[in-house]
């Protein structure tokens, strides 16, 4: 054979043979409810955050282990730790009423927390559901708004002691309310955890937001707590389900949204 036989011959085997080191090691992925998802790339759904949103402006940190993102306000800033602990605080948003005040709310996201959660949150922070002006802390309408998504699912609310729970069918994910917290006059406390696990006292992941945390953002990540879809990798042994992927593109606001909201 010529040499361009052999290297037609070579051509011809090489794309018709599959890659099946790459099938080997690529695991199946299942659609899950978003509480089950895996974290995904927080890095990445940040970046697509400021590709999409040119009011906000990413800084690095000497150390660069952070990233902080600041609105153009000056007062509504993320901070992202690169390095985080699955189960530690990576993601941190605080909102002040003037670039220079005392911090009025503040939320933490664990490094562990599903892609879908994060996502629902910075979509809700670009359609500016961070109102800085004082009011009430938490009235028994705000409680109703924030529980309305998990409540419409089914999830019965139960109390234990201070602590009112919304509980999944399964008890495997839900929203808790600390009633003592809600009352207390120090704004900083955490009255609110959104978390998924064996229990809520041990979560695999765990959102923890403060008194003043406006009430339509907590709803929307309730809504994404008790409606939403993400992927999970699964061991080759297990089947693979339907694929679906989280939405990362900030959606147009609707009647129906504005109306929730």
């Amino acid at each position: 054979m010529t040499d361009t036989e052999r290297q037609t011959i070579q051509a011809r085997t090489t794309r018709n043979t599959p890659d099946t080191a790459a099938d080997a090691v690529a695991p199946p992925i299942e659609s899950v409810p978003a509480y089950a998802a895996d974290p995904g790339d927080h890095e990445a759904l940040l970046d697509d955050f400021l590709t999409e949103n040119g009011d906000w402006e990413k800084y690095r940190t000497f150390s660069d282990d952070t990233t902080h993102v600041i609105h153009e306000s000056q007062t509504l800033r993320i901070q992202l730790l690169h390095e985080a602990d699955p189960r530690d605080d990576a993601c941190t948003v605080a909102a002040y009423v003037t670039p220079v005040s005392d911090r009025m709310w503040h939320l933490t996201l664990t490094a562990n927390t599903p892609a879908g959660l994060l996502n629902s949150l910075l979509i809700s922070l670009a359609h500016g559901e961070w109102d800085t002006r004082l009011d009430s802390p938490i009235t028994e309408k705000s409680v109703a708004q924030v529980a309305h998504p998990l409540t419409d699912a089914g999830w019965t609310p139960t109390t234990q002691g201070r602590w009112l729970h919304w509980k999944s069918a399964q008890g495997d994910a839900g929203l808790t309310l600390d009633a003592f917290a809600a009352k207390d006059p120090n704004a900083s406390l955490t009255s609110w955890t959104i978390w998924a696990g064996d229990h809520p006292d041990r979560p695999t992941w765990a959102i923890n937001a403060s008194t003043y945390t406006p009430a339509g953002l907590l709803a929307d990540l309730a809504e994404e707590l008790a409606h939403g879809i993400g992927t999970r990798q699964t061991s080759p042994q297990q089947p693979a389900k339907h694929i679906s992927q989280i939405r990362t593109a900030l959606p147009p606001r609707t009647a129906e949204t504005s109306h929730r909201r």
